[in-house]
């Protein structure tokens, strides 16, 4: 099944280079895959996995071990972020 897959800020250099400009890519996933499963390939440091979205809905921790997609869901993950 495909979703969509978008990386923001600093996690953007772990998408393809073709892809970076826009942050986001078509991505073809197995039905039963989990959200830990589909990020793993993608090589990012866990601690850098702070926000993850599923079509807008947060997806706590210690759910993205259990929680799967279905097709045409978007998941979208931000870094830890700083600021004042």
């Amino acid at each position: 099944m495909q979703i969509t897959f978008k990386l923001f800020a600093t996690l953007t250099d772990y998408l393809p280079p073709a892809v970076r400009r826009d942050n986001l890519m078509q991505l073809e996933v197995a039905p039963d895959a989990t959200i830990a499963q589909i990020i793993e390939p993608f090589g990012m440091p866990p601690k850098l996995v702070h926000l993850v979205l599923v079509n807008g809905r947060y997806i706590e921790p210690e759910k993205r071990w259990t929680t799967t997609l279905v097709e045409g869901d978007v998941l979208a993950i931000w870094p830890p972020i700083a600021g004042g």
